[in-house]
Protein backbone atom coordinates (compact mmCIF):
# COMPACT_ATOMS: atom_id res chain seq x y z
CA UNK A 1 0.00 0.00 0.00
CA UNK A 2 1.94 3.55 -0.90
CA UNK A 3 1.75 6.49 0.89
CA UNK A 4 -1.28 7.93 -0.66
CA UNK A 5 -3.66 4.58 0.74
CA UNK A 6 -2.22 5.02 4.07
CA UNK A 7 -2.62 8.78 4.44
CA UNK A 8 -6.24 8.01 3.52
CA UNK A 9 -6.86 5.12 6.20
CA UNK A 10 -5.94 7.57 8.48
CA UNK A 11 -7.96 10.23 7.46
CA UNK A 12 -10.56 7.85 7.73
CA UNK A 13 -9.76 6.67 11.11
CA UNK A 14 -9.34 10.22 12.62
CA UNK A 15 -12.96 11.15 11.22
CA UNK A 16 -14.50 8.44 12.60
CA UNK A 17 -13.07 9.49 16.24
CA UNK A 18 -14.17 13.10 15.72
CA UNK A 19 -17.51 11.56 14.69
CA UNK A 20 -17.79 9.18 17.96
CA UNK A 21 -16.47 11.28 20.13
CA UNK A 22 -19.65 13.27 21.19
CA UNK A 23 -21.57 9.86 22.12
CA UNK A 24 -18.85 8.44 24.29
CA UNK A 25 -18.85 11.86 26.07
CA UNK A 26 -22.60 11.71 26.05
CA UNK A 27 -22.19 7.89 28.02
CA UNK A 28 -20.20 9.47 30.78
CA UNK A 29 -21.94 10.13 33.87
CA UNK A 30 -20.13 12.38 36.45
CA UNK A 31 -19.96 10.68 40.05
CA UNK A 32 -22.35 13.28 41.56
CA UNK A 33 -25.37 12.15 39.49
CA UNK A 34 -24.86 8.24 40.15
CA UNK A 35 -27.42 6.49 41.80
CA UNK A 36 -26.72 5.19 45.23
CA UNK A 37 -27.69 2.24 45.58
CA UNK A 38 -30.18 1.74 48.39
CA UNK A 39 -29.73 0.85 51.54
CA UNK A 40 -31.06 -2.85 52.67
CA UNK A 41 -33.93 -3.27 54.53
CA UNK A 42 -32.84 -4.43 58.32
CA UNK A 43 -35.18 -7.35 60.44
CA UNK A 44 -34.09 -7.73 64.26
CA UNK A 45 -32.01 -9.93 65.62
CA UNK A 46 -34.08 -10.52 68.71
CA UNK A 47 -31.60 -9.01 70.49
CA UNK A 48 -32.25 -5.11 71.32
CA UNK A 49 -28.86 -4.28 72.58
CA UNK A 50 -27.39 -5.71 69.01
CA UNK A 51 -30.18 -4.07 67.09
CA UNK A 52 -29.07 -0.82 68.58
CA UNK A 53 -25.65 -1.21 67.69
CA UNK A 54 -25.89 -2.12 64.09
CA UNK A 55 -29.21 -1.76 63.27
CA UNK A 56 -30.34 -4.84 62.79
CA UNK A 57 -29.77 -7.47 60.22
CA UNK A 58 -29.25 -6.25 56.57
CA UNK A 59 -31.25 -8.37 53.86
CA UNK A 60 -29.82 -9.53 51.08
CA UNK A 61 -26.47 -9.33 52.38
CA UNK A 62 -23.87 -11.65 54.02
CA UNK A 63 -23.61 -11.24 57.64
CA UNK A 64 -20.47 -12.91 59.70
CA UNK A 65 -20.78 -13.70 63.67
CA UNK A 66 -17.78 -14.78 64.69
CA UNK A 67 -16.62 -16.12 68.56
CA UNK A 68 -14.70 -18.41 70.16
CA UNK A 69 -16.36 -21.32 72.36
CA UNK A 70 -18.86 -19.63 74.99
CA UNK A 71 -18.48 -16.63 73.62
CA UNK A 72 -21.90 -16.12 73.18
CA UNK A 73 -22.28 -17.15 69.10
CA UNK A 74 -25.41 -19.73 70.24
CA UNK A 75 -26.65 -17.36 72.07
CA UNK A 76 -27.22 -15.00 69.39
CA UNK A 77 -27.87 -17.82 66.59
CA UNK A 78 -31.10 -18.85 68.97
CA UNK A 79 -32.23 -15.62 69.08
CA UNK A 80 -31.79 -14.69 65.73
CA UNK A 81 -33.58 -17.94 64.54
CA UNK A 82 -36.41 -17.32 67.31
CA UNK A 83 -37.29 -13.31 66.11
CA UNK A 84 -37.27 -14.75 62.17
CA UNK A 85 -39.74 -17.35 62.62
CA UNK A 86 -41.89 -15.40 64.94
CA UNK A 87 -42.27 -13.03 62.38
CA UNK A 88 -43.71 -15.78 60.22
CA UNK A 89 -40.80 -16.42 57.92
CA UNK A 90 -39.17 -20.04 57.04
CA UNK A 91 -35.94 -20.35 57.98
CA UNK A 92 -32.67 -22.98 57.41
CA UNK A 93 -29.92 -23.93 59.60
CA UNK A 94 -27.06 -25.71 57.60
CA UNK A 95 -25.56 -27.29 60.94
CA UNK A 96 -22.14 -28.34 59.97
CA UNK A 97 -21.30 -30.22 63.14
CA UNK A 98 -25.02 -31.69 63.75
CA UNK A 99 -24.64 -29.20 67.01
CA UNK A 100 -28.10 -27.92 67.57
CA UNK A 101 -30.27 -28.81 70.26
CA UNK A 102 -34.25 -28.87 69.05
CA UNK A 103 -35.16 -28.49 73.01
CA UNK A 104 -33.53 -25.53 73.33
CA UNK A 105 -34.60 -24.12 70.19
CA UNK A 106 -38.17 -24.14 71.12
CA UNK A 107 -36.97 -23.15 74.67
CA UNK A 108 -35.51 -19.67 73.39
CA UNK A 109 -38.88 -19.40 71.11
CA UNK A 110 -37.74 -20.51 67.59
CA UNK A 111 -40.68 -22.00 65.72
CA UNK A 112 -39.56 -25.40 65.14
CA UNK A 113 -42.38 -25.78 62.33
CA UNK A 114 -40.86 -23.25 60.33
CA UNK A 115 -37.22 -24.09 60.62
CA UNK A 116 -35.15 -26.64 57.86
CA UNK A 117 -32.42 -28.42 59.45
CA UNK A 118 -29.54 -29.54 57.79
CA UNK A 119 -27.99 -31.67 59.51
CA UNK A 120 -24.19 -32.40 58.24
CA UNK A 121 -22.57 -33.48 60.76
CA UNK A 122 -22.56 -37.70 62.47
CA UNK A 123 -25.34 -38.84 64.04
CA UNK A 124 -25.62 -36.63 67.55
CA UNK A 125 -25.96 -40.16 69.32
CA UNK A 126 -22.67 -41.38 69.03
CA UNK A 127 -21.33 -38.28 69.17
CA UNK A 128 -21.57 -37.71 72.49
CA UNK A 129 -21.44 -41.61 72.77
CA UNK A 130 -17.30 -40.30 71.75
CA UNK A 131 -16.91 -37.52 73.39
CA UNK A 132 -13.71 -37.87 74.81
CA UNK A 133 -12.73 -38.99 71.08
CA UNK A 134 -14.28 -36.09 69.09
CA UNK A 135 -12.44 -33.62 71.89
CA UNK A 136 -8.87 -35.22 70.72
CA UNK A 137 -8.38 -33.95 67.21
CA UNK A 138 -6.41 -36.22 65.20
CA UNK A 139 -5.72 -36.83 61.65
CA UNK A 140 -8.51 -39.09 61.00
CA UNK A 141 -10.41 -35.87 62.01
CA UNK A 142 -9.74 -33.75 58.59
CA UNK A 143 -11.72 -36.49 56.25
CA UNK A 144 -14.61 -36.02 58.13
CA UNK A 145 -14.59 -31.68 58.37
CA UNK A 146 -13.60 -32.03 54.90
CA UNK A 147 -17.28 -33.89 54.07
CA UNK A 148 -19.04 -31.90 56.27
CA UNK A 149 -17.67 -28.49 54.78
CA UNK A 150 -18.68 -30.23 50.79
CA UNK A 151 -22.11 -31.13 52.26
CA UNK A 152 -22.25 -27.72 53.74
CA UNK A 153 -21.27 -25.59 50.41
CA UNK A 154 -23.72 -28.17 48.55
CA UNK A 155 -26.90 -27.37 50.80
CA UNK A 156 -26.49 -23.77 50.68
CA UNK A 157 -26.04 -23.37 46.70
CA UNK A 158 -29.40 -25.68 46.78
CA UNK A 159 -31.10 -22.95 49.54
CA UNK A 160 -29.87 -19.84 47.42
CA UNK A 161 -31.23 -21.67 44.07
CA UNK A 162 -34.55 -22.10 45.75
CA UNK A 163 -35.67 -19.29 47.36
CA UNK A 164 -38.00 -18.78 49.85
CA UNK A 165 -36.22 -18.69 52.99
CA UNK A 166 -35.48 -15.51 55.36
CA UNK A 167 -33.11 -16.76 56.96
CA UNK A 168 -30.45 -19.14 55.93
CA UNK A 169 -27.89 -19.88 58.70
CA UNK A 170 -24.28 -21.77 58.33
CA UNK A 171 -23.08 -22.67 61.61
CA UNK A 172 -19.38 -23.23 61.22
CA UNK A 173 -18.90 -23.01 64.31
CA UNK A 174 -17.45 -26.00 65.14
CA UNK A 175 -15.51 -26.79 62.26
CA UNK A 176 -11.88 -26.38 62.44
CA UNK A 177 -10.41 -23.51 61.88
CA UNK A 178 -8.12 -25.07 58.76
CA UNK A 179 -11.06 -26.61 56.72
CA UNK A 180 -12.99 -23.58 57.31
CA UNK A 181 -10.13 -21.44 55.76
CA UNK A 182 -10.38 -23.98 52.98
CA UNK A 183 -13.50 -22.02 51.49
CA UNK A 184 -12.64 -19.97 48.46
CA UNK A 185 -13.54 -16.68 48.29
CA UNK A 186 -14.87 -17.08 44.96
CA UNK A 187 -17.91 -19.13 46.72
CA UNK A 188 -18.50 -16.42 49.14
CA UNK A 189 -18.79 -14.53 46.29
CA UNK A 190 -21.21 -16.44 44.84
CA UNK A 191 -23.28 -16.76 47.82
CA UNK A 192 -23.05 -12.96 48.39
CA UNK A 193 -24.30 -12.25 44.75
CA UNK A 194 -26.94 -15.46 45.06
CA UNK A 195 -28.85 -13.47 48.15
CA UNK A 196 -28.50 -10.00 46.59
CA UNK A 197 -31.63 -8.23 45.78
CA UNK A 198 -33.42 -10.98 47.68
CA UNK A 199 -35.18 -10.27 50.97
CA UNK A 200 -33.09 -13.52 52.56
CA UNK A 201 -30.67 -12.84 55.25
CA UNK A 202 -27.00 -14.64 55.20
CA UNK A 203 -25.59 -15.69 58.35
CA UNK A 204 -22.42 -17.11 58.94
CA UNK A 205 -21.02 -18.83 62.54
CA UNK A 206 -17.81 -18.88 62.80
CA UNK A 207 -14.63 -18.96 64.72
CA UNK A 208 -12.90 -16.32 62.96
CA UNK A 209 -13.82 -13.83 59.73
CA UNK A 210 -13.15 -16.31 56.98
CA UNK A 211 -15.69 -14.14 54.32
CA UNK A 212 -13.49 -11.50 53.98
CA UNK A 213 -14.95 -8.52 51.88
CA UNK A 214 -17.91 -10.37 50.88
CA UNK A 215 -19.64 -9.88 54.36
CA UNK A 216 -21.44 -6.73 54.46
CA UNK A 217 -22.04 -6.74 58.16
CA UNK A 218 -18.86 -8.31 60.66
CA UNK A 219 -19.85 -9.01 64.71
CA UNK A 220 -16.86 -10.48 66.57
CA UNK A 221 -18.28 -11.77 70.32
CA UNK A 222 -16.73 -12.48 73.48
CA UNK A 223 -18.48 -13.39 77.11
CA UNK A 224 -16.48 -10.44 80.03
CA UNK A 225 -17.22 -13.01 82.58
CA UNK A 226 -14.60 -15.75 80.79
CA UNK A 227 -12.09 -12.62 80.22
CA UNK A 228 -12.46 -12.01 83.78
CA UNK A 229 -12.37 -16.05 84.49
CA UNK A 230 -9.38 -16.75 82.68
CA UNK A 231 -7.94 -13.52 85.37
CA UNK A 232 -9.20 -14.26 88.60
CA UNK A 233 -9.54 -18.56 88.22
CA UNK A 234 -13.19 -18.70 89.05
CA UNK A 235 -14.69 -21.60 87.42
CA UNK A 236 -17.26 -20.45 84.32
CA UNK A 237 -19.94 -23.11 85.52
CA UNK A 238 -21.50 -20.64 88.03
CA UNK A 239 -22.01 -18.28 85.68
CA UNK A 240 -23.26 -20.38 82.85
CA UNK A 241 -25.74 -21.52 85.26
CA UNK A 242 -27.73 -18.40 85.73
CA UNK A 243 -26.20 -15.61 82.98
CA UNK A 244 -23.49 -14.99 80.63
CA UNK A 245 -22.52 -11.45 80.20
CA UNK A 246 -21.23 -10.96 75.90
CA UNK A 247 -19.43 -8.22 74.77
CA UNK A 248 -20.49 -7.26 70.96
CA UNK A 249 -18.30 -5.61 69.01
CA UNK A 250 -19.03 -4.17 65.00
CA UNK A 251 -15.33 -4.64 63.49
CA UNK A 252 -16.81 -3.86 60.20
CA UNK A 253 -20.26 -2.82 58.36
CA UNK A 254 -20.11 -1.47 54.75
CA UNK A 255 -24.16 -0.01 55.34
CA UNK A 256 -22.42 2.97 57.23
CA UNK A 257 -18.94 4.85 57.50
CA UNK A 258 -19.23 4.69 61.05
CA UNK A 259 -16.36 4.04 63.22
CA UNK A 260 -15.76 0.43 64.95
CA UNK A 261 -17.67 0.36 68.35
CA UNK A 262 -19.15 -2.74 70.57
CA UNK A 263 -21.88 -3.27 73.33
CA UNK A 264 -22.53 -5.49 76.22
CA UNK A 265 -25.86 -7.45 77.06
CA UNK A 266 -26.83 -9.76 79.36
CA UNK A 267 -28.23 -13.52 77.90
CA UNK A 268 -30.30 -15.35 80.73
CA UNK A 269 -29.90 -19.08 80.27
CA UNK A 270 -32.35 -20.92 79.00
CA UNK A 271 -32.78 -24.82 80.22
CA UNK A 272 -35.38 -27.06 78.24
CA UNK A 273 -35.32 -29.60 80.78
Amino acid sequence: MGPVGRSSIACFVQSAIVNQKPAIESSIVPASRLEIRPSPQMASSGIAALDALTGGLPRGCLTEICGAASSGRTTVLLSTLAAATRRGEFCALVDASDALDPHSAAAAGVKLKRLLWVRCGENSTQRHRDTEKNFSKTNSDQPKAEQRLEQVLRATDLLLESGGFGLIVLDLADLPLPSARRIPLTTWFRFRRAVEHTPTILVAIEPQPIAGSCSSLLLQLGSQNHREEAMEKVPAHAHLLTELQIHAELVRSRLDRKPVRSVMFVAQTAWAG
